[in-house]
């Protein structure tokens, strides 16, 4: 075996080229196995430590009012650990723009007793020694540039207040910094958590010796589900709006919706690419076994057996996964560290990093490319077992050179010159060769085609939702619920050409044993500003009596139109309403069930009480509404619309590099097929020098055979990426955004250039191999 091994060196210097590219393939799909699947791993570890070491809640109560001594009530349950109660609220923060409007949320936290939920302290102290001095969430103060000891001025109930940044702090509920379930990103300069104390709270927001909010840390082994019911039956009276476990909690699951996502891409793409380099490796060691025909009859006269010389090709392809698997490895590793740092510092508000090496991985990954390449290595190998020695001695055979079927059309065959003929003449003959071209093409097309879409399906998210769905200006929101007498108050202050009210409540949705808490939005019957489409596309009024509810909640409850669901009430006093759901409707954004607004207020609330307004107006009416009694938030479009150019930016680093990785797909599946139709048609290429062929004749021809192979790869890829923009939208669309699954012709016409350029970077490699073919000899040793 020593001197296959000795030729099997050489075998690879000489093809050093192909063995590059294929080995590129395989890296790739490898780095990515390893990076994405240990820094997704990393990140779910770091993220459980996190919250062990900060005691993140179990559960989380919101209520109108509960008196402290209720609170002492739960804690004695037998299913309850600890229970704390805490005031929430949002309100207004003044800053030297007048223009600009940023909210915070206000957080009761006493730092002697408070237990759950604890701050990981990132700078200042801890302790919180008068009613004025707060804790600042630290992706609010780094996007604001707040410092220990600046002063923060707050709006609580129409008094501003002063506050004094005591800390910088991390905390476990905000570790995704969301204000609510219809933001599509964070905003941390618009939005932000203060904490301050029991105290200060209560006193500002006029609930002394009470709480509209309880925390809890459950006992293990305690049934969630029974948990929730027992507290719901118990808080009832206090006038319960939503009880909720860990996993349903906004942050939380954001979080973990990012750690799935990872997840999926490092079982998907790898198999993809790994599948590819499979492909090229198999074609290449069964071309270099029909090369080396002469080569394996010596070595069977010799001695050797099938299974030497099968083992000795495949040691080839074994060869590329072990050198792909090594720097993979390198590669994945040093990637899987950066990302999961990207991770903890510009994603989330996570203080801490858990970096490990999971070994798992790396054995993984040798495993992977050993599968893949030995089989592909033993499918190339295969016409070994064909060959005897005493006929390798003897010149191949060569094909019968028939007629192809296009020659018969005898009027259109001869408009051809006579390159044009070759190479059509030399795609139809080399059929298998035509095909895997062909589909490598068409699947580098399709992997190209994804991180372009992925992009312009998010932006198609927030256009859709705001310039469709919802065609407002402005949102408002308020402190308390209002009379609907605010609508004609604040039509007064403000220029608008509509104003709506709306009325927001959360209610648990169920359907048998399947619930889910969602936001009821009663509208107006008549609405000018929202939009609604059946799942046809066709366009809908809201009805008098029954709901709306979006795909993403029907989904969820699996539920159809026509169906009826329970809507069970947290507000006091009410009843559940069973209501029939008169369509279900199409909502990229969030998840919703919308209602007539008299109707959701004679059923579900109170007569005339809206919690907000939707606004059209051209002007900017934040000024005005700022200072108005009642009012927490205006947010326009244009604000968000800002918050997302931000994202897209971020998003444009991971787009580069996935456009790359197809890059190098492309270039491998074009480069070694097109080497190895130039080693093997050496004859041919010599016998056309002797005609008067020049070295950029021959290559002309390669072009065009590429370029036909190309054009049917591209019309071939676009139904391809049609199933794979389907897969995408249908695996990466969670609870809070869907994915069209849609692309424009501007994302596939972009993906068409890039293929192109990517195959004649390709083209363009192999003009050396051409420039160094030795024609005469492929003369000599044909006829010798």
């Amino acid at each position: 075996m020593r001197v296959l091994n000795i030729r099997l060196m050489r075998m690879i210097w000489k093809h050093k080229g192909q063995f590059v590219a294929a080995t590129a393939v395989v890296i790739i799909g490898l780095m990515v196995f390893t990076a994405t699947g240990m820094a997704v791993k990393n990140l779910d570890t770091t993220l459980e430590k996190y919250y062990e070491i900060t005691e993140f809640a179990d559960m989380f109560v919101e209520v109108v009012k509960i008196p402290e001594s209720a609170v002492h009530k739960i804690e004695n349950l037998d299913f309850v650990e600890r229970a704390e109660g805490r005031i929430v609220f949002d309100v207004p923060l003044r800053t030297e723009g007048d223009d600009e409007k940023v909210n915070v949320r206000i957080i009761s936290y006493n730092t002697e007793e408070h237990h759950i939920n604890k701050h990981y302290l990132l700078d200042g102290s801890l302790s919180l020694r008068n009613e004025r001095e707060v804790h600042v969430i630290k992706m609010f103060a780094d996007a604001r540039n707040i410092q220990v000891g600046d002063t923060l001025r707050t709006q609580i109930q129409g008094d501003s207040y002063k506050l004094e940044v005591k800390g910088i702090v991390a905390n476990p509920e905000y570790t995704y910094l969301m204000e609510n379930e219809q933001s599509l990103l964070p905003d941390p300069g618009r939005f932000g958590v203060l904490f301050v104390g029991h105290e200060f709270a209560q006193n500002s927001y006029g609930m002394r010796n009470s709480y509209n909010e309880v925390v809890l840390k459950l006992k293990e082994g305690t049934n969630t589900q029974y948990a929730q019911k027992e507290l719901e039956k118990m808080l009832d009276k206090y006038g319960v709006k939503r009880v909720y476990k860990r996993k349903d909690q906004l942050s939380n699951r954001m979080v973990h919706e990012e750690i799935e996502s990872g997840k999926k891409t490092s079982q998907t793409v790898p198999i993809i690419f790994l599948s590819v380099a499979a492909a090229i490796i198999s074609v290449m060691v069964q071309r270099l076994v029909r090369n080396d025909r002469v080569t394996i009859g010596v070595f069977k006269a010799l001695g050797y057996t099938n299974t030497q010389i099968t083992v000795h090709y495949t040691m080839l392809s074994l060869g590329i996964g072990l050198v792909g698997s090594v720097f993979g490895i390198l590669f994945g590793t040093l990637l899987s560290g950066a990302m999961a740092q990207m991770y903890v510092d510009m994603i989330f508000n996570i203080p801490i990093l858990y970096g490990k090496i999971y070994w798992e991985y790396y054995i993984g990954t040798v495993g992977l490319a050993s599968v893949f390449c030995i089989l592909a290595g033993l499918w190339g190998a295969q016409p070994v077992m064909k060959i005897m020695p005493a006929d390798s001695m003897r010149p191949e055979a060569p094909k019968m050179g028939k007629r192809i079927w296009i020659e018969r059309i005898t009027w259109f065959w001869k408009r051809f010159t006579f390159s044009w003929k070759m190479v059509i003449r030399n795609i139809l003959r080399s059929k298998k060769r035509f095909l895997f071209i062909t589909l490598g093409i068409s699947l580098t097309f399709s992997v190209t085609v994804i991180p372009l879409y992925q992009a312009l399906a998010f932006k198609d998210i927030f256009v859709s939702h705001y310039s469709e769905f919802q065609t407002m200006d402005y949102t408002v929101k308020f402190t308390r619920p209002q009379n609907e007498n605010m609508v004609l108050k604040v039509d007064e202050l403000v220029e608008s050409e509509r104003i709506e009210p709306l009325c927001e409540y959360p209610f648990e949705v169920t359907n048998g044993w399947k619930e889910k808490v969602v936001n009821v939005v009663g509208i107006r019957q008549n609405s000018q500003l929202y939009h609604f489409k059946s799942l046809g596309n066709d366009p809908i009024q809201l009805p008098r009596r029954g709901i709306f509810i979006s795909k993403g909640v029907a989904d969820l409850l699996n539920v159809q139109k026509g169906d009826f669901v329970t809507l069970k009430s947290y507000i006091p006093d009410r009843d559940d309403q069973e209501v029939q759901i008169v369509e279900v409707i199409k909502q990229k954004l969030g998840m919703n069930i919308y209602m007539e607004l008299e109707t959701m207020q004679s059923l579900l609330a109170d007569e005339e009480l809206i919690t907000g307004l939707a606004i059209e107006s051209k002007a900017n009416i934040k000024p005005e509404l700022e200072n108005v009694k009642g009012i927490l938030s205006v947010q326009s479009v244009e604000d968000m619309q800002n918050v997302f150019m931000e994202f897209l930016d971020l998003t444009k680093v991971t787009i580069v590099f996935l456009v790359i990785f197809s890059g190098v797909l492309g270039f491998a599946v074009v480069y070694n097929s097109t080497v190895m139709s130039i080693n093997e048609r050496q004859l041919e290429f010599s016998s056309l020098r002797v005609m008067g062929f020049t070295k950029v004749d021959i290559f002309k021809l390669i072009l065009k055979e590429n370029a036909i192979m190309t054009v049917l790869g591209l019309l071939m890829g676009l139904p391809v990426g049609r199933w794979m923009i389907s897969s995408v939208a249908q695996a990466f669309s969670t609870e809070l955004y869907t994915l069209e699954a849609i692309a424009s012709p501007v994302t596939y016409m972009q993906a068409i250039v890039m293929t192109i350029i990517f195959v004649s970077l390709a083209q363009v490699a192999t003009y050396g191999k051409i420039h160094r073919l030795h024609f005469i000899d492929a003369l000599k040793n044909r006829t010798a």
